[in-house]
């Protein structure tokens, strides 16, 4: 089978029968792209593909493109999709990336801002401008809700109950949950929804997108991104959008929320993806330790004669 016919019936699989989301597509349809590059330049063909032939793929792919375990991983998930594929069209009889372990990934603690600073860079916004009033309102909401940005650009008006201080969301894999908000992001939302909005959407704009740009489109995440990243700037922190999530989380489980709580609201799919929010108040916990023990042992020292 040529190749771009391959990919493309790949692709249509991962969609329809694997119901991959379409950065997942997109992501393995670029890993099996540099796979079958790699297979042509070693002159090996698929049914020859043996667990030797994808060890020294992704070894390669480590040693040109310096790939982490975490990239490693998702090549290897690429590569068991694509043989399931391959195995259904008989190209090959088993799955040679089924053997493959994947590498353990190491845990990386997610960055995490007090609420103060919070506070600093939502100050840092210009709610005078109805731009700025926008960006207030759009990352109030993310940090009050704990949104991923896909799911903030994708809110439409009718998703949001600002009295009820819920809003629908779809996240990975289409799926859809209710988030909640407190009440400085409903005040927000109301203001920006009867003020701003509707200047920036003109009169004969009728877009049901919640956040949309100067053009009255729906402002994108790439849009989102780039407006966080001039508001952070100003505020004098280097912090990521994606910061605000990982905030949200580590505010709730300090506050006393249970993890299944938090994952419910976070929207994931495995318990153990919000487990290393605890990790994160385990740090907190530790440098709380290192910072008072050596006062206690000195007080200690002090009443010795």
């Amino acid at each position: 089978m040529e190749k771009n016919r391959m990919l493309k019936s790949f692709c249509s699989r991962l969609v329809a029968i694997e119901r991959k989301s379409l950065l997942t597509k997109e992501s393995y349809r670029q890993e099996i792209s540099f796979f079958l590059d790699y297979l042509e330049n070693e002159k090996i063909s698929i049914e020859n593909a043996d667990a030797d032939v994808l060890s020294s793929y992704l070894a390669a792919r480590r040693d040109i493109y310096k790939i982490d375990s975490r990239s490693a991983a998702k090549a290897i998930s690429a590569l068991r999709s694509f043989f399931r594929f391959a195995m259904d069209e008989r190209l090959v009889s088993d799955n040679p990336a089924a053997v493959i372990e994947c590498p353990k990934r190491r845990v990386k603690l997610p960055d995490v801002m007090d609420r103060e600073i919070i506070e600093v860079l939502l100050d840092t916004i210009d709610k005078e401008s109805f731009l700025g009033a926008r960006d207030r309102c759009l990352f109030e909401l993310i940090y009050s809700a704990g949104l991923r940005v896909s799911e903030a650009a994708g809110l439409n008006i009718k998703d949001v109950d600002i009295e009820g201080g819920t809003a629908k969301v779809t996240g990975k894999g289409n799926k859809e949950r209710l988030v909640l908000f407190g009440q400085e992001a409903a005040k927000n939302i109301k203001s920006y929804l009867y003020e701003t909005r509707a200047h920036l959407a003109g009169k004969t704009n009728k877009s049901d997108a919640l956040f949309i740009g100067r053009n009255g489109k729906r402002l994108s995440r790439k849009g989102i991104w780039k407006n966080y990243a001039k508001w952070a700037s100003l505020a004098g922190t280097s912090s990521r959008l994606h910061t605000l999530r990982h905030s949200f989380a580590t505010s709730m489980l300090e506050g006393g929320a249970d993890l299944r709580t938090v994952q419910e609201l976070l929207g994931h799919a495995n318990l153990s993806t919000t487990q290393i929010y605890t990790h994160v108040n385990t740090s907190v916990l530790r440098e709380n330790h290192k910072r008072f023990l050596p006062k206690l042992s000195a007080h200690k020292n002090a009443g010795h004669i």
